[in-house]
């Protein structure tokens, strides 16, 4: 990075808190904000329910699930990492910062991205569903913004895969549980153990992210060239398999 990590971060968590303040200053947004984050999630787990259920990848498909797809409130996380970022990159291996970086980096994006379609699903007033989806994806745009959290998305399994190639490292994580709670850094330091221990375990992760590229990159493709009235063959598959993973 160009940019000290700690900046970087930094810089990253604000715009976090940016858009939090945002949608706090606009009646209903955040509400349908938490919807559409649910929405989301749900959509996950049946774009994904072979690696669930598979023995070898459901640790590291729940982990993607709970920690990158989440609608879950990482305010208090978000907190800690702002207030002792300095702390992070003096404390964390430089490999474990420049994770925290990235995590950091695509958070600061997904919430920019929930922000600009929550607002498009709030003016239409009308129920989140798979064509109202559709055309706030459409809407919202963005081709490259959404690219790029798909690419930030698989560059932290990398990374979390990369790292455990490192024997020491899962100790040296151990032996900072301590000082990391000290620090006031139990929410990154368990999001870390989690993340090195789900992909150890996986024993090779290069199957389960190249899954999840392709399938993603898929459905954004889709998403994206994919008329709601279906006026082509193409398009009409692509819609009914948008409203398969989108359906309840």
């Amino acid at each position: 990075m160009s940019r000290p990590h700690s900046e970087t971060i930094l810089s990253h968590l604000h715009e976090v808190e940016r858009q939090r303040e945002y949608r706090l200053s606009i009646p209903g947004l955040p509400q349908m904000t938490e919807q559409l984050k649910q929405f989301q999630q749900m959509r996950f787990r049946r774009s994904y329910a072979d690696l669930l259920a598979h023995p070898r990848y459901t640790g590291a498909a729940q982990f993607f699930l709970d920690h990158l797809y989440g609608p879950g409130d990482f305010s208090r996380r978000d907190a800690q990492f702002a207030r002792v970022v300095p702390t992070v990159v003096r404390l964390f291996p430089n490999d474990v910062v420049s994770t925290v970086a990235k995590l950091a980096e695509l958070h600061a994006l997904s919430e920019d991205l929930d922000t600009r379609m929550a607002e498009e699903l709030f003016a239409d007033g009308c129920p989140i569903s798979p064509e109202a989806y559709l055309q706030a994806w459409q809407k919202t745009g963005m081709r490259e913004q959404r690219e790029m959290q798909i690419e930030l998305t698989i560059q932290i399994g990398a990374e979390l895969e990369r790292l455990t190639r490192k024997p020491l490292l899962r100790q040296a994580l151990r032996m900072m549980r301590g000082p990391a709670g000290a620090a006031g850094l139990t929410e990154l330091q368990s999001f870390l153990e989690v993340g090195f221990d789900t992909f150890r375990a996986m024993k090779g992760a290069d199957e389960f992210l190249s899954t999840v590229d392709r399938r993603e990159r898929t459905l954004c493709d889709a998403l994206f060239e994919t008329s709601i009235l279906g006026r082509s063959a193409k398009e009409n598959s692509d819609l009914a398999q948008i409203r398969r993973y989108f359906s309840a």
